[in-house]
């Protein structure tokens, strides 16, 4: 599945009712078990370049009680970090401020020689949004995050790679067949459900204490994956050397222990 930023004129910078139209799409790809992965990418020469700063005020907020009040990029990445399905960042222009964070929680991000990219808040009189200062120390270390973060500065692609937060830098006409081909990989080669459970399984032991939790969680999964239909077809094809079919869907076929984190509101 293709998701493409669609307003090229302004770089695609983002509104709130976009972000709430893309958590939609989310939501529903999540449920749709032909859709095995998620490409994201821009229209034009942009991938992101942002929030909308010269249409509706996006400080207009201020009737909502501060300790209820949550910025929408925020919603955002937290919708992507529970999601099923794995998501690729095809970068392929600018992505500043929230068009580079709303990245973070994304599995993979791939982009192109002409891409720049920007943590650009302080520059403008606030602070990073959309988890970032969960998300960023993670993807790339606390010191990178605190230069990228505490600047502001715009940097290229090339910056990007050497600190992590890209995992390859492609040609621009390169971009897009790179990340079907890493997409395809998934969608052709993998069970649903064990991309869904691994998904969450890395991301969720970031924030573990210890390393026996991850341990606890990996036996759990083993344990049950052992015993499903997908594991069997996995074996099988392997001895047979041949492609897996998989039949087991994400949508109805979850373990029962899944989700096993607390969701926080």
């Amino acid at each position: 599945m293709m998701i493409t930023i669609n307003r090229p004129e302004k770089l695609n910078v983002l509104t709130e009712n976009a972000i709430n139209e893309f958590i939609a799409i989310l939501n529903q790809a999540d449920q749709d078990d032909e859709v095995k992965a998620i490409i994201v990418t821009g229209n034009g020469k942009g991938f992101c370049a942002g929030a909308d700063l010269e249409g509706d005020d996006p400080f207009a907020n201020q009737e909502i009680p501060i300790d209820e009040f949550r910025d929408w990029g925020g919603r955002l990445t937290l919708r992507i970090y529970e999601m099923k399905k794995p998501m690729i960042a095809a970068i392929n222009g600018p992505a500043v401020g929230v068009g580079i964070t709303m990245t973070l929680p994304m599995d993979i991000r791939i982009a192109s020689a002409n891409a720049k990219m920007g943590f650009v808040f302080t520059r403008r009189g606030i602070v990073p949004e959309a988890c970032s200062g969960w998300f960023l120390p993670r993807v790339v270390g606390i010191s990178k995050a605190a230069e990228w973060t505490l600047t502001g500065r715009i940097f290229p692609a090339k910056e990007a790679l050497d600190g992590g937060l890209i995992s390859q830098l492609v040609s621009p006409e390169e971009l897009l067949p790179t990340a079907v081909s890493i997409a395809s990989e998934i969608v052709k080669n993998t069970s649903s459900i064990s991309v869904a459970l691994t998904r969450q399984l890395l991301w969720k032991m970031l924030g573990a204490n210890h390393p026996v939790e991850s341990h606890q969680i990996e036996s759990k999964m083993i344990h049950w994956l052992g015993a499903q239909a997908d594991a069997k077809e996995g074996v099988q094809s392997f001895i047979e050397k041949r492609d897996p079919n998989f039949t087991m869907k994400a949508s109805t076929d979850m373990p029962a222990f899944y989700p096993w984190w607390k969701t926080i509101g």
